[in-house]
């Protein structure tokens, strides 16, 4: 058995394909579905079954189209409510796929369907590999607050009993397989960043498998339970219906005159580019959502930008590329774009505008008594450590919290600068005076501001 690992960091999840050397099963795929038919490929093996550990939160699922584009059974746990065809799929029950051998395991917690899958060879006599989805991840468990309020404790229980059912289930040494944990906004409690681990591994150090008393645990979980992006709502329902392929073309560039009107509307317009680039130099009325690595736009995009809005993507083509990929994880469809480096050349007839990026420094040598440090960092993040006397507003409240905000010049902050500029660039599209502070926070003490506690 081979277990090859699809990694999307943009979202901090994992997809997998485990095969026999001529068959495959899929756990959890993405909806951009060409990365797991190339590993497939890639493998030499065909795909032959497709499995769902649950209804996600936080991307839309590849598995009824690629199902559909391979022949494959699509494998779903017979309990959820869903509008395409399936093969429903119960606890207990087992399946062969090639030489293996696919055991489910009801474990009810991050969603009160959710199913895990052990899976072992039947020509090796080795550990299984065990595929947990939402339930038992690396140092800790999924998040139980995503179905609703009213059920977010019950399902913290479930979540408790789950995981020590599912470790009773495998081998010690039987590999483990998640699908959230390496960054998913899904993951609750402290999960860990190693890259693998074991049933073992977990039983000795995860605090829902060692901690005896289960009251307990669930009074931590809950104490843990932070905000998680907007978009999340959308997921499930959209998953439940079933989406269809994802559009990944680049599309035409916008021309120069409907790119202005765009602005002026005041419809969404993100530049891609790097942050300070951005500072330096940006459309009237487009804010900034810098690319990068990916690792934080989709979140925040889909945290920060009501959902359902009409979107032009504005910045160099490989980066607005990866970004039409990236959203089509999480159900925005098709953005426009206006491709190119320079978004003067874009719209040589809208203005642009500009503000100033400081370090840690600059606020300690230009602050006045009447500015104002925002901190747009989580609550529990500020609570932790926070500038003295900075006001604390969330950057996926900000949009609809600008109005609370001092009339004065507002400098802008939060653990990277990721978050402090797209907050810099809501308070610019705003018409506030802002600066932008672009450091971390960890180096603030150092640089002579005070903090606390």
């Amino acid at each position: 058995m081979d277990v090859v690992v699809i990694e999307t960091p943009q979202l901090g999840d994992r997809s997998y394909l485990v095969h026999d050397g001529s068959v495959a099963l899929v756990i959890d795929p993405q909806r951009d579905i060409d990365r797991v038919v190339a590993a497939a490929r890639d493998a030499g093996v065909r795909i032959t079954h497709v499995a769902e550990t649950h209804l996600h939160n936080d991307y839309v699922t590849g598995g009824p189209v690629l199902a559909e584009a391979q022949g494959a059974q699509y494998l779903v746990n017979g309990a959820d409510e869903v509008s395409f065809a399936r093969v429903p799929v119960t606890d207990g029950q087992v399946l062969h796929v090639g030489r293996l051998l696919v055991r489910v395991v009801a474990t009810p917690g991050h969603t009160h369907t959710h199913l895990s899958y052990v899976v072992r060879d039947t020509h090796d006599a080795g550990p299984a590999a065990v595929f947990s989805g939402g339930s038992l991840l690396y140092g800790s468990v999924g998040r139980t607050d995503l179905v609703s309020p009213h059920d977010t404790a019950a399902l913290a229980h479930d979540q408790y009993s789950s995981v020590r059912r599912l470790v009773e289930s495998a081998h010690p040494e039987s590999a483990l397989y998640p699908t959230h944990g390496f960054g998913s906004f899904c993951s609750i409690g402290p999960a860990s960043h190693q890259e693998s681990s074991t049933i073992r591994e977990q039983a000795e150090s995860n605090h829902a498998l060692t901690d005896p008393d289960e009251d307990h645990f669930v009074s931590e979980l809950l104490a843990n339970i932070t905000a998680y992006p907007a978009y999340y709502a959308h997921m499930s329902p959209l998953n439940a219906s079933g989406v269809g392929p994802a559009n990944l073309t680049v599309p035409d560039s916008v021309e120069a005159a409907e790119l202005g009107r765009r602005l002026r509307a005041g419809e969404w317009v993100v530049d891609l580019r790097h942050r300070v680039a951005f500072a330096d130099g940006h459309l009237s009325g487009s804010v900034s959502f810098e690319y990068g690595k990916g690792d934080n736009f989709t979140s925040y995009l889909g945290w920060v930008i009501p959902w359902n809005q009409p979107l032009t993507l504005l910045g160099p083509r490989d980066e607005v590329e990866k970004a039409i990929r990236d959203l089509a994880r999480i159900g925005i469809e098709s953005p426009d774009a206006a491709v190119g480096p320079y978004p003067g050349a874009l719209a040589p007839e809208t203005p642009q505008r500009s503000y100033p990026h400081k370090d840690w420094a600059g606020l300690l040598s230009a602050r006045t008594p009447d500015d104002v440090v925002l901190d747009v960092r989580r609550p529990e993040e500020f609570e932790a450590s926070h500038v003295v006397g900075a006001l604390n507003v969330p950057v996926y409240e900000l949009l609809g919290r600008v109005t609370e905000l001092p009339e004065a010049r507002i400098w802008v902050h939060c653990a990277t600068g990721y978050r402090a500029s797209v907050a810099a660039s809501l308070l610019d599209r705003a018409g506030r005076d802002v600066v932008l502070i672009n450091a971390r926070f960890r180096d603030a003490a150092g640089a002579g501001i005070e903090t606390m506690p």
